[in-house]
């Protein structure tokens, strides 16, 4: 049998929420709904029971001094002692120490919900009312497995020890196994009058509402884990946890840069060379803002404060403009002589060949993210 703090990947010594989160890192590495296949399915079952047992105090000090499956013997070598081997291959009176019965209450699957948000939703947080679906408990035995009016009795193979042991004669004498009752699957006792609701599993399929405060700043890929949750345990153990992976959706005006939103302003040549004013429709209202006489495609105009919140708290971040001054393609015999003139007045200088600048665009970004 695996040793379960190997399993974990802690030391023997590990404090109790070391030893809880080395069980979440792999809980979410191996859960059924993210990585799926036998194998993990088995590793999943296994680092569940080895937390089931370190997480609870009293299974832990049981589990170190040598009972309830641990590889160990008081002695650390394997055995109890002299007198536990002799009780083992010999029968000694006893017969090989077993566990307790096995519980019927397991604590019930993480479970995993996708859910897309828009950026503004990012910027301030938002409320979802998520819709999953999952085991809950049963209304109609509340988790025992019984049908109402009755309970569970003590298995008569087993008498509720939740094991059987039987004796082998050999050349060493008579050697006592003990092996898990097959009558009561282990658990010490039977359930004549199954729930027939929930067949006896304490647990039926339902969809559920589960109300969550979704925090400004998160992103695509991030997950919140929500302790308690997920899906209730067979016969009304405790719940999973629940993850909500989050995707951003993409958006035609806006996009993101850290905490900062980055957008581009159209400048008609006019307002560019007179300067103007421009009202900027940002994710949470009307904001004026200043566009200085002169300005040039590629400079970068900034609004403190209409960002997104940090995910961790602090000072939201700014928005940030990048212009584009837009030339006219079209222009009337009037336009053309003012243009013609204007021309002739400011003296320009011929097109000439300069060192080679990347595109707009291309320098628009370099500029938003320097």
């Amino acid at each position: 049998m695996a040793d379960h703090y190997e399993v974990l990947g802690v030391s023997r010594d590990a404090s109790p929420e070391e030893i809880k989160k080395a069980y979440r890192r792999l809980a979410r590495e191996l859960h059924p709904d993210v990585n799926p296949g036998e194998d993990a399915s088995e590793r999943f079952k296994l680092v569940t029971h080895a937390y089931d047992v370190l997480s609870d105090p009293e299974q832990r000090q049981r589990y170190d001094m040598g009972g309830d499956g641990s590889p160990f013997g008081a002695g650390g070598a394997g055995f109890g002692g002299f007198g536990d081997i002799f009780e083992t291959f010999f029968g000694g009176g006893g017969g090989a120490r077993a566990g307790r019965p096995r519980s019927r209450r397991e604590r019930g699957q993480d479970a995993l919900v996708r859910v897309t948000l828009d950026l503004k939703d990012v910027v301030f947080g938002t409320h979802r009312d998520i819709e999953v679906d999952t085991a809950v408990l049963c209304e109609t035995c509340d988790g025992s497995c019984c049908q109402p009016g009755t309970q569970p009795v003590t298995c008569d193979i087993c008498h509720g020890a939740g094991h059987v042991q039987r004796t082998v004669r050999s050349l060493l004498g008579n050697v006592v196994t003990s092996q898990p009752c097959t009558t009561c699957q282990g658990y010490g006792t039977t359930i004549p009058y199954p729930c027939a609701t929930c067949q006896g599993q304490g647990r039926v399929r339902a969809r559920r509402t589960v109300s969550v405060d979704i925090p400004g700043g998160v992103e695509t890929g991030l997950r919140l884990q929500l302790p308690g949750s997920g899906e209730v345990g067979p016969a009304g153990g405790p719940h999973g946890d629940l993850y909500l992976e989050v995707t951003v959706a993409h958006d035609e005006i806006f996009s993101r840069e850290g905490d900062d939103l980055l957008a581009t302003l159209e400048v008609s040549m006019p307002d560019a060379i007179l300067g103007s004013t421009a009202t900027i429709t940002s994710l949470d209202g009307d904001v004026d803002l200043e566009v200085r006489a002169g300005v040039q495609s590629g400079d970068v105009l900034t609004i403190k404060g209409r960002g997104i919140t940090p995910l961790r708290g602090g000072n939201r971040g700014d928005l940030r403009v990048g212009v584009q001054v837009v030339t006219p393609t079209k222009l009337g015999p009037r336009e053309r002589a003012l243009i013609e003139d204007f021309a002739k007045k400011t003296k320009a200088p011929a097109p000439q060949l300069a060192q080679f600048h990347q595109g707009l665009f291309s320098k628009l970004r370099d500029r938003l993210r320097g």
